[in-house]
């Protein structure tokens, strides 16, 4: 009787870290990466080329993979929003879904931008923001370095068809 009794006593205190665990994420992973986009009036070429160097008026996208502890792709039931921040503060909400379209071969969260033909050139610094269930954000920044960054740069963008 007192084997049993310190055997359910640790199989109840198992589940209940258990659930402890699966209540509230501890940690969230990120890995992603900027690509070129497709722009409503034509490619301005090949799209999903990874790139930090934009013109203005090309789209900027935006893919982000987000991993919990168990290493478990997180889609839009496991946190509450997912966005990219600019450095100057201007928001785009990510939104989870297959890609590519048409194929899905893979599924992520993804936005695009298209940058305004007036922004300044340089380098702007970005940041991914999670918010969880529970309200508690996580941040992921890419390296402090230019080429990591998101680059405006000078020049013409051809738009085809």
């Amino acid at each position: 009787m007192k084997v049993r009794s310190i055997t359910l006593a640790l199989a109840v205190a198992g589940a209940a870290i258990s659930y402890g665990g699966i209540a509230q994420a501890k940690n969230l992973f990120f890995e992603g990466d900027m690509v070129r986009g497709h722009t409503q009036d034509g490619a301005t070429g090949p799209s999903c080329v990874l790139t930090s160097e934009y013109k203005r008026q090309e789209s900027v996208v935006w893919r982000v993979r987000v991993l919990d502890d168990a290493g478990q792709n997180v889609d839009d039931k496991g946190i509450k929003s997912l966005v990219v921040q600019l450095g100057d503060g201007e928001t785009f909400e990510m939104g989870f879904g297959q890609h590519p379209r048409g194929k899905h071969t893979d599924a992520f969260w993804a936005t695009s931008w298209r940058i305004p033909e007036d922004f300044p050139t340089g380098s702007i610094g970005y940041k991914v923001v999670a918010t969880d269930l529970d309200g508690t954000t996580h941040e992921w920044e890419p390296f402090n370095v230019a080429p990591s960054k998101l680059t405006v740069i000078e020049g013409d963008v051809t738009f085809t068809k």
